[in-house]
């Protein structure tokens, strides 16, 4: 009776030490992941972004050198020159479209407040004056009062929202040094590993232990999978988004709909922006020019593709990940205020990879 105790004990104490084990195991896990996106992440992301680059133009460059007969580095230098080229050029545009839109619509708001806005505040006014008089002339100094105050303080806010814009705008410019020398890095680091692949990852692999070198290969290969996973997830979730707002813009009365949809499905892909980047301002605009049926269709359909998005993404993308969607949905939520944009990408895909890990045996983290 005694021994049979002394075994159950023992085999509590064991489960407990296992249980704190694999607990600190996982919480340092979750720590090194938090510091290496923190702190890391921005230090080596240029060389990261250059090595797939490189990874993903491998294949095409060892096809166009068998098939022309061409050494494989100066094909891989073809390609990476190809490549910069067709995206520096597609950005230049895009960015000089942005800007000029964004410079247009700071410039217009004064004027939009003056010449639209305030004659709308002062003819509503004279309409709710006029009822009120009949009611109570008294109230109606205490009303010219509380306007005038409404008015000059509405004037001194858009005229701080265009000073906050362009603080931004200025924030923005300021940074955009360290961005260009990263990118410059990026570029010139990609050429390197292009022409020189194979002799790197030959180096890296050599670097590794037989199990390290296994583990590295799996989380290559469920990486790989899994980029084409999250891309065809939001692909799916921009689709719907495109069908929502082309159905809203229909019912509203906006002509070319569906092109303007399409632009505004493929911004909700962009974090940052979103769909409310493009929506949010259009509705404003509609209220302050006077359009309340624009205005209010506007929001309605903004309000309706949010909520239908806020619940489809976690279940879709933790779906393709194949996480539940509760873990998805935190992880996005946690990575998001940790780590912005990176960090709403990559938790769930690390929470992914962790499990994927663990599932495999390769790694034991917590039980299946």
């Amino acid at each position: 009776m005694q021994d049979e105790l002394s075994e159950s004990i023992e085999t509590l104490y064991n489960k407990r030490k296992n249980f704190i084990i694999n607990s600190v195991y996982f919480l340092l896990i979750l720590l090194l992941i938090y510091l290496f996106f923190e702190y890391i992440l921005s230090l080596v992301s240029p060389f990261i972004f250059a090595f797939i680059i490189a990874y993903v133009l491998r294949k095409p460059a060892k096809i166009l050198s068998s098939n022309f007969k061409l050494p494989q580095k100066m094909t891989s230098f073809i390609l990476v020159l190809l490549f910069y080229s067709t995206v520096g050029v597609i950005v230049s545009l895009v960015g000089v479209k942005l800007v000029s839109t964004v410079s247009n619509i700071i410039s217009s708001l004064p004027s939009i407040y003056e010449n639209q806005l305030v004659p709308f505040l002062i003819q509503t006014f004279n309409a709710i004056e006029k009822t009120v008089s009949k009611i109570d002339p008294a109230l109606v100094e205490a009303l010219n009062e509380g306007f005038n105050q409404f008015v000059n303080s509405l004037g001194k806010n858009i005229s701080n929202i265009s000073l906050a814009i362009v603080s931004s705008l200025s924030d923005i410019a300021s940074s955009l040094p360290g961005f260009l020398i990263k990118i410059l890095l990026m570029v010139i680091s990609t050429f390197f590993m292009a022409m020189d692949f194979d002799i790197l990852t030959t180096f890296i692999k050599k670097q590794l232990s037989k199990q390290g070198f296994e583990i590295l290969d799996t989380v290559k290969l469920y990486l790989s999978n899994t980029l084409f996973v999250v891309i065809r997830s939001y692909i799916l979730i921009m689709s719907i988004t495109f069908i929502e707002i082309s159905i809203g813009l229909n019912i509203i009365g906006i002509p070319n709909a569906i092109l303007i949809a399409l632009i505004i499905s493929i911004f909700d892909i962009l974090p940052v922006l979103g769909t409310g980047g493009v929506m949010i301002p259009w509705t404003i605009m509609s209220f302050l020019q006077g359009d309340f049926k624009m205005g209010l269709g506007l929001l309605t359909v903004y309000v309706f593709v949010t909520i239908i998005r806020n619940i489809l993404e976690p279940k879709i993308v933790g779906g393709q990940l194949g996480i539940h969607p509760v873990v998805a949905i935190v992880g996005m939520f946690v990575g998001a205020n940790l780590l912005g944009v990176i960090g709403l990408f990559g938790v769930p895909i690390t929470l992914s990879l962790i499990k994927h890990l663990n599932d495999k045996g390769t790694i034991k983290v917590f039980k299946s």
